[in-house]
């Protein structure tokens, strides 16, 4: 199973990596400014939100899934 806290430590990290705030990242996202707490407390698991914040931080929805620790999992 997947520990949804974990996932919301590696979009932090992740965003971290690159620079970039997390709610600079949300509102490119187009989520709410909570969505990073509510997938910490298992309340969003939404696929298209894991999508898009995946793609913004140019890494493998994988990757904040803790299913791969390589970020670049998604590319050729």
């Amino acid at each position: 199973m997947y520990n949804s806290q974990d996932i919301a430590k590696r979009i932090k990290a992740r965003a971290k990596q690159q620079n970039v705030s997390i709610g600079e990242m949300l509102s490119a996202c187009e989520l709410g400014i909570n969505t990073v707490s509510k997938i910490a407390k298992g309340t969003d698991i939404l696929t298209r939100n894991f999508a898009k914040i995946a793609d913004y931080l140019d890494c493998s929805v994988d990757y904040l899934l803790g299913r791969t620790d390589n970020p670049n999992s998604h590319k050729s």
